[in-house]
């Protein structure tokens, strides 16, 4: 049988890797971040069908570090081959950080009710960057296109070729999330879905440039996806924003060019108080788009 190699270099069976709990996990070498920092604002749950968090280290080539990478499971024996969300963080964020409070608990319990489909979210740290290479050397899209598939797949986690089904985030991560289903499908492999709540979409480089996230206005505006509407416009898209948050101009506009599938903007801000609201919408929209998981 396959086998998982953790960042401490053992090995542990595919399914003992995706299945097994906080402690197992543990035990077997694989650092978990269980309730610690905003890892314990995920979940509130106990029993059977409680969400499984699992958070390792990982050598990233594209980004020439280690990073973080955090796994959130639905229950305490998913199904292999569990279809994967990527979720990108916002600007100065982390994978540990990057998920809005009781996303878990809320994925585990729709999975147990039967109203959502089974699938995971996976986070990673992305750096500041808006999710590309702004300095050489350091690519995190190239590090979610080209090292992650791999990676999922020695986990037993996503499908045959370890490809996530969709990509979500918040904020930077948002605008991460946009710009990864362009690439998808660039390359012929469409997302079957993408999710932004509170997308960093700005409507003046005098702004964007104060980020220090892009080389000039020109390398912005060729990434923005404010700006290439059309080139994920075979991608199922939904966008969720406050109205007082101060993207919800760029948002507007997104939603004016793009006509997404669910266009959803409330009273809020920019925070995990309306991220949090926002969440069950969120998680129906992927769940909508999600493929079925094999039956273990």
């Amino acid at each position: 049988m396959g086998g998982v190699e953790t960042s401490r270099g053992r090995l542990l069976s595919r399914r003992s890797a995706l299945i097994a709990g906080a402690a197992g996990l543990a035990t077997a070498g694989i650092g978990v971040g269980a309730a610690s920092g905003a890892l314990d604002q995920l979940i509130d749950a106990s029993g059977a069908d409680e969400p499984q968090i699992r958070h390792e280290r990982i050598r990233s080539a594209a980004r020439g570090r280690e990073v973080d990478m955090v796994t959130i499971l639905p229950s305490r024996l998913p199904a292999r081959n569990l279809p994967v969300c990527l979720f990108l963080h916002g600007l100065r964020g982390s994978a540990r950080r990057a998920f809005p409070s009781g996303l878990a608990t809320r994925l585990a319990n729709g999975v147990a009710s039967g109203s959502l489909p089974p699938f995971a979210f996976v986070a990673l740290d992305g750096g500041n960057n808006y999710w590309h290479e702004n300095h050489i050397g350091d690519n995190p899209m190239a590090m979610l296109l080209d090292e992650v598939p791999r990676w999922l797949r020695a986990r037993g986690l996503a499908d045959a070729t370890g490809t996530p089904f969709a990509c979500a985030g918040v904020s930077m991560g948002g605008f991460g999330a946009l710009l990864y289903a362009r690439y998808r499908q660039e390359r012929a492999q469409p997302t079957r879905a993408a999710a932004a709540i509170s997308p960093g979409l700005l409507m003046s480089w005098r702004e964007m440039s104060t980020r220090r996230a892009f080389k000039n206005s020109a390398e912005w505006a060729a990434l923005d996806p404010l700006r290439n509407t059309d080139k994920i416009d075979k991608t199922p898209t939904g966008i969720w924003c406050g109205t007082e948050d101060h993207f919800i101009a760029g948002t507007r506009k997104f939603i004016r060019l793009a006509t997404p599938e669910v266009a959803h903007t409330a009273p809020g801000g920019h925070g995990d108080s309306f991220y949090r609201k926002v969440v069950p919408g969120v998680l129906t929209f992927l769940g909508k788009h999600a493929p079925r998981a094999p039956q273990p």
